[in-house]
């Protein structure tokens, strides 16, 4: 009987040890470190996740569409990447599609450049303009949503196709009269070459012109948020925690980058952190329904609309792309500065 008792409690203590064993999320960002890309480090350091019970392992990416892809093929559970990607995804394959749960930038980035001196102020005098743009990239891929919007006629466009380490460069040379980029890329892309990009460009966002998307955000596999939906609630409140400590203190989240990557220029990256959150983050609405959160009326339409620019087989529903179960309470989500 002792025995038995003994091998009962030897089963009983393993499984403990083992309900115990915290939560693998592999978890990979949109591009290279850069500085908005701190909280996500801040709560590594801090323990914000282990707290949580997940053992988070962060990679670098290669792009804010890519990372959904990746996340669809199973080499990673979650990351930071773009809704209109996911959107595409689940038109056709909805049940690779990874889930978006946290949603960062309540503004999309897409940004129409052009130099001050050339005259364009507004989308519809891009035509009769050469314009550029590295080919397959997400801002010349929804261009035709906003022509329509904005009443361009985009026949009258010229387009060149142009690798993505020039288009700054093209710009300023002459070769291209506007560029199509994300503005938290581009802004210090022009600095580094001692241009003022407030000064001496136009900066015109594709949402002020009534193409009102949605942008990046932390998403997970299907997989992870049906199988571990309590893992995908830490992960978030982890998060959630650390975006307030980062703009609490950019300098000390500057600090978590640089553990990672040295070479970052420590100026540029504070600059960045904090701009991207004014850009982007830090919108009306989101003052309204607290970062992370989503409007579904404009989640639909968003939906629509990148459904018409890729002439996609079916519109998703919102739901499809989005699931706000797993946020962290409003309260904690509302931005304190």
């Amino acid at each position: 009987m002792m025995r038995i008792l003994a091998a009962v409690g030897l089963v009983l203590a393993c499984g403990a040890v083992q309900a115990q064993a915290p939560v693998k999320i592999k978890f990979v960002l949109d591009w290279k470190y850069q500085g908005l890309h701190a909280w996500y480090f801040i709560a590594q350091d801090k323990g914000y996740y282990k707290a949580e019970g997940l053992d988070v392992e962060i990679d670098q990416g290669e792009g804010s569409a890519a990372t959904i892809t990746k996340i669809a093929g199973g080499a990673y559970n979650a990351g930071f990447g773009d809704v209109n990607a996911i959107i595409q995804l689940a038109a056709t394959k909805p049940q690779d599609a990874p889930v978006m749960t946290y949603m960062f930038y309540n503004k999309a980035p897409f940004v129409i450049i052009a130099r001050k001196a050339s005259g364009i102020s507004k989308p519809k005098d891009l035509e009769g303009k050469t314009v550029g743009s590295p080919p397959g990239a997400a801002a010349l891929k929804l261009f035709p949503a906003l022509a329509k919007k904005a009443g361009i006629d985009n026949a009258k466009v010229q387009w060149v196709n142009m690798a993505p380490q020039l288009q700054e460069q093209m710009l300023l040379r002459g070769d291209v009269q506007a560029s199509l980029a994300f503005i938290n890329t581009s802004w210090f892309n022009f600095k580094r070459v001692n241009v003022d990009p407030e000064k001496d460009l136009t900066w015109l966002f594709y949402s002020d012109f009534g193409l009102d998307l949605y942008s990046n955000g932390v998403m997970v596999s299907r997989k992870l948020a049906q199988e571990q939906p309590n893992a995908v609630r830490g992960l978030l409140r982890a998060i959630n925690r650390a975006v307030h400590d980062a703009l609490a203190n950019p300098d000390a989240a500057i600090d978590a980058m640089l553990k990672r990557e040295p070479l970052l220029d420590r100026a540029t990256e504070r600059e960045r952190l904090i701009l991207t959150t004014r850009w982007l983050i830090d919108t009306p609405e989101s003052r309204q329904i607290g970062v992370g959160d989503m409007r579904d009326e404009r989640l639909s339409a968003a939906i629509k609309q990148v459904a018409e620019s890729y002439e996609l087989p079916r519109v998703p529903a919102a739901g499809e792309v989005f699931n706000r179960a797993f946020l962290p309470p409003l309260a904690e989500r509302m931005l304190r500065n």
